[in-house]
């Protein structure tokens, strides 16, 4: 029988670090597993379940980090300097890339996305690790095991042909067909899960524990980032195992993060003082979901004109086709984004004092 003595690392408490931060990556791969016909099988996504993903999710996700930097007065006194140099130098070099090439904005933009959407599962995996008394082969075994549920099905996409899906646009991924990488990649991949999986066996028959939340999050890591893109081949798949297991999740920390730190104190800051004070989570939520429909809402006016039912106060915008004022257009759009990319690379710095 396992050993209760040592407790286990919640970041705020058994129950909701379960519901919001471990469980999304399961629930979103049992919904694809249960509807087949809707989600494997369907060649586009159906509007109100666009709505939910990509606006109240994937965009919203985006602006929690407001949170941490420009709505919290100490962080952003502290850090004014990088808070306003961060989104200027993102602006300036989209505007010089996009004048480059769009494509090469879209590609560089997904490959950053694809850094920040990995190191968060490391994070993760970092924060309920955070206790534990590990030598440097174990704690090696874990930071390779995370990297490698990630990266081997990013690897496969890019050496297989065929994937019915994009990060943002068409091509935005290289690939590069070559069947014999693939393969030997394939069994480095299995060879690394074995190891993992041995490592954790000799654990609990010496120590009688186990790190539940470590174990789930890394298994969790690699069920959804393997079906969402190796196993299945459908946009509707791949984006439902993307965006819920890794937006939810962020929100979620940036909410108990937050919560805990500013606790039952009055802040001087209204945004603050509301979204984190009684109803709290409410407010946190509406207002990141006003911010992605406002986002999503011009997207869709000035640029793609393709839900204009959803956005119809932005429907009477002008579609802008010129390529001068789009290259200003849309890193503008994409500043968010790219900005969030960016920042996250910093607020969880210790150093960095945020």
């Amino acid at each position: 029988m396992l050993s209760h003595k040592q407790i286990q690392p919640w970041l705020n408490t058994a129950w909701s670090d379960v519901i919001f931060i471990i469980s999304p990556a399961f629930f979103s791969l049992s919904l694809v597993l249960l509807f087949p016909d809707q989600f494997q099988n369907s060649s586009g996504i159906p509007l109100a379940y666009w709505v939910f993903l990509i606006v109240f999710i994937d965009v919203a996700h985006v602006y929690s980090t407001l949170y941490r930097t420009y709505f919290s007065p100490g962080n952003f006194k502290r850090q004014y300097t990088l808070l306003i140099s961060i989104p200027l130098a993102c602006y300036i070099t989209g505007v010089m890339l996009y004048r480059f090439d769009g494509l090469w904005f879209w590609r560089i933009l997904a490959y950053w996305a694809v850094y920040h959407f990995i190191r968060q599962q490391y994070g993760f995996m970092r924060l309920y690790s955070r206790n534990e008394n590990s030598t440097k082969l174990l704690t090696t075994i874990d930071k390779i095991a995370i990297y490698a549920a990630t990266l081997y099905p990013l690897l496969f996409w890019h050496l297989s042909s065929g994937r019915n899906f994009n990060w943002f646009v068409e091509g935005d991924f290289f690939t590069f067909k070559n069947d014999m990488l693939l393969r030997y990649s394939g069994m480095v991949y299995i060879l690394i899960i074995t190891i993992y999986m041995a490592k954790e066996i000799l654990l609990i028959i010496s120590k009688k524990w186990i790190n539940i939340p470590r174990n789930l999050i890394v298994i969790g890591t690699f069920l959804s980032w393997y079906f969402g893109i190796v196993y299945f081949n459908g946009d509707m798949a791949f984006t439902t195992l993307n965006v819920i297991s890794h937006g939810i999740p962020y929100m979620a920390l940036i909410w108990f993060f937050e919560k805990k730190k500013i606790g039952d104190k009055t802040v001087k800051n209204k945004i603050m003082d509301l979204c984190f004070g009684k109803f709290g989570i409410f407010y946190f939520l509406l207002i990141l979901v006003l911010f992605a429909y406002l986002e999503e809402g011009l997207w869709d006016g000035l640029v793609w004109k393709e839900h204009q039912s959803v956005f119809k106060p932005f429907s009477s915008l002008p579609q802008v086709t010129n390529s001068e004022l789009l290259s200003l257009l849309v890193p503008l759009l994409a500043l968010p984004q790219a900005t969030h990319y960016v920042l996250d690379g910093f607020i969880w710095r210790a150093k960095n004092k945020f």
